[in-house]
């Protein structure tokens, strides 16, 4: 018999020689999953010895992540802005990355007064948009992806939070013209598929081997979406709106440039943790006065 310790332990040594960066993280994840035990609960434990049945199926889930196979696929959930979501091999795992772009949609949306409709276009698990859902109270939030299992996936997360009052999930093609049912948002924030085509084979196989080909592939120069969405998906925002995007790499100068041609003010980008540049934004100019009063 061995104690949840000691293979915690083992796990973390062989994920780290296996070049595995949050090793710890991960091998923590993978006993909590197969104990049932919350984070506090195995560490108030972990000097406890387990069961043979348990420490073997510890073993074969860490013989597949050093296989390649992403933890949030192995144990069917992640943790996103503080958020339990389900995950599978439909969507893309959220990463700590787009916790910057879900916070600058958050602090968008609590700034509109009274009730702010959000659209998570490209929304994979709803992960931005279920964070924008939970942290600003006065979101209506959409939740539209092209995959039918995408949209599926969405609906079981938003249940999962309590959100079935507040949040709505549809099936959409991001590069279409935008439903005229959808009306007009507040904000519309999109993690879209950014990475060049030619560049797919040479990601790490966790990535190129698992996640989902239909959330990577962003053309030939991976900003495919991005010039479809800023230019068609405008006339979804309403005046005064924020377009957020998150971009990959060295792409948000070209993205700026893109909100700066289709008319859009205020256009800036932010860093991430790492101090890379991974979110862009800009807002739909206000109505000129005399347009609105002939309106009226």
């Amino acid at each position: 018999m061995i104690t949840y310790n000691n293979l915690y332990l083992d796990m973390r040594q062989s994920f780290r020689k296996a070049g595995i960066e949050a090793a710890a993280l991960e091998a923590r994840e993978l006993l909590c999953y197969v104990t049932g035990k919350s984070q506090e609960e195995l560490l108030a434990d972990i000097h406890f010895y387990m069961s043979k049945d348990q420490e073997e199926q510890v073993r074969y889930l860490a013989e597949r992540r050093l296989e390649g196979e992403p933890v949030a696929y192995l144990i069917g959930s992640w943790s996103f802005c503080g958020i339990d979501l389900e995950i599978d091999q439909n969507v893309l795992i959220p990463r700590v990355d787009t916790e910057v772009v879900a916070e600058q949609a958050i602090a968008r949306t609590k700034a509109v007064e009274g009730q702010a409709r959000v659209l998570d276009l490209c929304a994979g698990s709803g992960c931005i948009g279920l964070a924008v859902a939970t942290f600003a109270k006065n979101s209506r939030v959409v939740l539209a992806d092209v995959s039918e299992e995408a949209v599926n996936l969405c609906q079981r997360n938003l249940r999962r939070c309590g959100k079935r009052g507040t949040v709505t999930a549809f099936q959409t093609d991001a590069t279409k013209a935008p439903p005229a049912q959808f009306g007009q948002f507040h904000v519309i924030v999109s993690n879209p598929p950014y990475i060049p085509t030619g560049d797919i084979l040479g990601l790490d196989h966790s990535v190129r081997d698992y996640e989902p080909r239909l959330a990577l592939d962003g053309g030939a120069d991976g900003l495919s979406f991005y010039r479809i969405i800023t230019k068609q998906w405008k006339k979804a925002l309403r005046p005064g709106g924020w377009l957020i995007y998150e971009v990959g790499i060295g792409q948000a100068e070209q993205v700026k440039t893109m909100l700066s041609q289709e008319g859009f003010e205020q256009v800036a980008s932010y860093p991430d943790t790492a101090g890379i540049q991974r979110v862009v934004e800009g807002r739909l100019p206000e109505e000129p006065e005399e347009m609105a009063q002939l309106e009226l």
